[in-house]
């Protein structure tokens, strides 16, 4: 019993210090004058949005910056595991 809680424990720590280094690192996207800085852990830090831009032209931007994003700060999330070794149970 006490293996499995200090595993678990291990796992916390892990997590945790995975999540940090996520927090590190910065994603930038621009698609038509709106800018999204994102850190690793998808947590937004910024928005710029374009100027002269009618609702729906800067809707539209908004949403797609913010998608591609969301893309690349999962793909970054995936080489960092990966880089850290991954999730031990997870991988074979």
């Amino acid at each position: 019993m006490f293996s499995k809680l200090k595993q678990f424990r291990d796992l916390r720590s892990q997590a945790k210090t995975i999540q940090d280094v996520l927090a590190q690192e910065v994603i930038t996207e621009e698609k038509n004058g709106v800018t999204i800085k994102m850190n690793g852990n998808m947590e937004v830090l910024n928005i710029t949005l374009a100027g002269g831009m009618d609702k729906a032209a800067q809707e539209s931007a908004l949403k797609n910056c913010f998608n591609e994003a969301v893309k690349k700060a999962q793909r970054l999330m995936a080489k960092k595991l990966q880089d850290m070794g991954g999730i031990p149970g997870l991988t074979q």
